[in-house]
């Protein structure tokens, strides 16, 4: 539609990696901002400490890699290729009495030589020989001891005698002699050292703890996620022009795309409410379509949630999940927000439980005009499958919305474009030249949702016979989706009961072909155009429990006459009335009962409501409605009018049906043998009958 502009083609698109990349850093920003704040510093504090321990460990494996390649290119003074890191293996080696720095203050000494093992990044394990005398005396300091060694042996004469050996770079021979020293000093060994497993352990459990913590967030993500998460508007597939008709509809959200597009404009004109939309209207006629698209055209991320999940099962949850919805709404300032499926927040408050009352109530909260300058920039769209004219709705509510948008079913014309798309989507596999019409008639009060599902089932069965869609595959797939499955095996051995239906749907369309008949003065063609009925089987449909029935379009007249009603009573019971003529009062079966309470249905629309038949014009139905005291039991003269008019009815039915007994038996005959008739057929019977 003209009015709502598609986005211009300089306006960048968010594709591929950045956008991935923007929706997990929006996704773990609106988890952030519905939690605690304790859950807040504690991912807070997580954040910093993982990559400060990461840099951490980082930067000193960095620098032992330095160091170490630093020691392998350090040489020895003296002899070429003289390794400074060897053992003189030809002196005995004896064990130190004393203390090392003892034995270094009293004894002169030609070398020392550590020997150490790193055992972390600041504790080593080490051994100190000592070569004097012709002899290497070994010993195992203490870590204070080795402290003051080492101090001392800055300044100390002997401190220019130190060698540092590697324990890896040792020979064979010296990890022999080695190997008897570790025995020896076994006992003596320092307590750093011998909690150097602890260490380990301890990193493992932290970063065992770290990986816990991330799951858990992952999870708690992905959980949340599910039923709260925004769309942005790249993700929206189609457009406004998917949706066939509806222009009326459609040029109210280019009033709602306008508005909010040019909101100081309208501020000039004292218009400064905030952007609540309600829709409304039956089930299958594009809200959460319309919805998408308005977010696609005003370039604005929107999430969609249904009403019906907003509570939790704990207290006041239906309460925190507004409040999380609306956390996620502010931090994003410019978005649209939609509740699906909020019947039930747009009921009266009172009366129901607590819980129900509460979330309304806060609803009633976040929707009401006292916010910031940014809170303003959200839209609010909240859906319901009634609206204020069939159902009492909350006063209160209601005020919060500026704007209402009612849909509606699509008209005959309408229903003719959306099948067309739907097959246009697929026009390579669809006959030419097809005639629509019979199944536009078909589909009278239909949604396009149901459209839609009729075409993909008649895609499917297309598919299964290996054939192009043709007009009888899409009447298949109507009997399919508005009927439901059927099947011959429950009445197949039953010809009693396979009789009885028979003639029971052969008196409902007899009743109304003598009622066309009237109309078309005999003119077979309209007869055949304006007969609601489109087929008669004796095939069992599951979804209503009956044994047989008859698929027949809708009526397109929205008014009804008290003629139409007459009429309709007639056709409902002309099923027992039937039954009554060949099997006897007593013969009648239930089967009726679906019949029977529509007739009572209408007879109580008729008089208890519109005040047909009697002098009055009152509607006293009303009064139980609006809770006035009126009493929900028909009233004496109510109920009289209603059985008069009944019997009336049903007697001139009876009489209509009497005088077509004999057409009724061949008919039930070719019923009886076909297993189903169309209209055509069935009119063909008609017309060889009497004219044979």
């Amino acid at each position: 539609m003209s009015d709502l502009s598609k986005p211009s083609d300089h306006a960048p698109a968010s594709t591929g990696l950045w956008l991935a990349i923007r929706k997990a850093a929006n996704r773990l920003q609106d988890w952030f901002v519905i939690q605690s704040p304790a859950v807040r510093l504690t991912v807070l504090a997580l954040a910093v400490l993982i990559p400060a321990t990461a840099i951490y460990s980082f930067t000193l494996i960095q620098k032992q890699a330095a160091v170490a390649e630093q020691v392998k290119t350090m040489a020895v003074a003296g002899k070429a290729g003289e390794a400074l890191w060897t053992l003189n293996d030809k002196l005995p080696v004896v064990f130190g009495a004393g203390s090392v720095l003892g034995f270094l203050e009293n004894n002169p000494v030609e070398r020392i030589t550590v020997i150490y093992k790193p055992l972390m990044w600041n504790v080593s394990e080490r051994i100190i020989l000592i070569e004097s005398q012709g002899k290497q005396h070994a010993y195992y300091p203490s870590d204070m001891e080795t402290k003051i060694f080492a101090d001392k042996a800055v300044t100390a004469p002997w401190g220019g005698k130190l060698v540092f050996v590697p324990r890896e770079e040792l020979s064979a021979t010296s990890l022999e002699l080695l190997e008897r020293l570790d025995q020896r000093f076994a006992g003596a060994r320092p307590q750093s050292e011998k909690d150097g497993w602890k260490a380990g352990v301890s990193g493992a459990l932290s970063a065992a703890l770290t990986l816990g913590v991330l799951g858990f967030l992952y999870f708690q993500l992905k959980g949340q996620f599910k039923s709260l998460k925004f769309i942005e508007p790249a993700q929206v597939q189609g457009s406004i022009d998917d949706l066939v008709g509806m222009d009326d509809i459609k040029a109210e959200v280019a009033q709602i795309k306008d508005q909010y597009l040019r909101r100081a404009e309208y501020a000039e004109y004292g218009i400064s409410k905030t952007f609540n939309v309600m829709f409304s209207g039956p089930a299958g006629t594009g809200k959460t379509k319309l919805a998408s698209y308005l977010a696609k055209e005003l370039r604005l991320p929107i999430l969609f949630h249904s009403a019906a999940n907003l509570e939790t099962g704990f207290v006041a949850g239906g309460s925190n999940t507004l409040g999380r919805i609306m956390a996620m709404a502010k931090r994003r300032k410019r978005c649209i927000v939609f509740l699906d499926e909020a019947q039930d927040l747009f009921m009266k408050r009172g009366g129901r439980r607590k819980f129900d009352d509460d979330t309304a109530n806060t609803l009633l909260a976040v929707l009401d005009g006292v916010r910031s300058r940014k809170e303003a920039e959200i839209i609010w769209i909240v859906a319901s499958n009634f609206n204020s004219e069939t159902m009492k709705m909350d006063e209160a509510m209601l005020r919060r919305f500026q704007m209402k948008v009612d849909f509606r079913m699509p008209n005959r014309e309408e229903r003719l474009a959306i099948i067309g798309h739907y097959l246009g989507q697929r026009a390579d596999k669809v006959l030419p030249d097809l005639d629509l019409r019979h199944l536009v008639e078909v589909t009278e009060g239909r949604s396009p949702a149901d459209l839609e599902t009729i075409v993909n089932q008649a895609g499917i069965t297309a598919v299964q016979a290996g054939d192009m869609i043709g007009a009888d595959t899409l009447m298949q797939a109507a009997e399919r989706v508005l009927v439901g499955n059927v099947n011959t095996h429950t009445t197949k051995e039953r010809e009693r009961d396979r009789r009885i239906i028979a003639v029971h749907e052969w008196g409902h369309f007899l009743v109304d072909l003598e009622h066309e008949r009237k109309l078309a003065s005999g003119n077979w063609q309209q007869i055949l155009a304006e007969m609601k009925t489109i087929k008669i089987s004796l095939k069992a449909n599951p979804r209503t429990n009956a044994l047989g029935f008859v698929f027949h379009k809708q009526g397109s007249n929205l008014l009804k006459t008290k003629g139409d009603i007459e009429h309709d009573v007639r056709v409902l019971l002309g099923g027992m009335a039937n039954e009554e003529l060949f099997f006897g009062e007593e013969g009648t079966t239930n089967g009726a009962h679906n019949d029977i309470t529509r007739v009572t249905q209408l007879l109580h629309h008729a008089v208890g409501e519109m005040g047909m038949y009697r002098k009055t014009r009152l509607n006293f139905g009303a009064l139980a409605q609006d809770g006035h005291g009126g009493d929900r039991e028909v009233d004496e003269e109510t109920r009289s009018i209603m059985e008069a008019q009944s019997e009336r009815l049903y007697g001139e039915t009876k009489a209509v049906l009497a005088r077509l007994m004999l057409l009724t038996e061949h008919l039930v005959g070719k019923l009886l043998e076909a297993g189903e008739m169309s209209l055509n057929e069935a009119l063909f019977e008609i017309r060889s009958f009497e004219a044979g």
